[in-house]
């Protein structure tokens, strides 16, 4: 059979970076499926329990992301302009809900419930002064309020 230039993960592949983000200081890994110059960026983000993702949306250019956790559960948060929650969604790849897709200028951010392997797709090509736009009304991942924000946007799952 003549050889493709198909990829393919497995989920051997996935337990080991999920192993990587948990030796990670950050508590999680980003594994590349795309070159940064690719009009497409796809990539895995291996992400723990306790990791913080910087609320953000993706605009000028305006850029349209998919996620979907391949391994765990995840709680994904919309906000408004002024960082009121306006979504909580719970993504679980064993679950109901599978896939969330963002709009463009939509604030958002996820957490780790369990240890995930997420599948995010996002329209490229990459440019670290454009990519992401932070909510300038929420820590930004290292300041020393982190962690109280997270703790309060955990409690929002408790509640449900």
């Amino acid at each position: 059979m003549p050889e493709t230039n198909l990829r393919t993960l497995s989920n051997d592949f996935l337990h080991d970076l999920l192993q990587q983000a948990r030796q990670s200081p950050r508590g999680r890994i980003n594994y590349n499926l795309h070159a940064p110059d690719e009009p497409v960026q796809r990539m895995i983000n291996a992400v723990t329990p306790g990791s913080y993702i910087t609320p953000h949306k993706h605009e000028n250019p305006d850029k349209i992301e998919l996620i979907c956790p391949l391994i765990g559960r995840i709680a994904m948060y919309q906000f408004d302009d002024q960082g009121q929650v306006t979504g909580l969604h719970i993504v679980d790849a064993g679950g109901v809900l599978r896939v969330v897709d963002i709009p463009p200028r939509t604030y958002h951010t996820f957490f780790a419930l369990t240890p995930a392997a997420v599948l995010e797709i996002i329209q490229g090509p990459y440019d670290a002064s454009t990519h992401k736009k932070f909510a300038p009304w929420l820590p930004r991942e290292g300041d020393a309020e982190a962690q109280a924000y997270i703790d309060r946007l955990l409690a929002l799952v408790d509640e449900r």
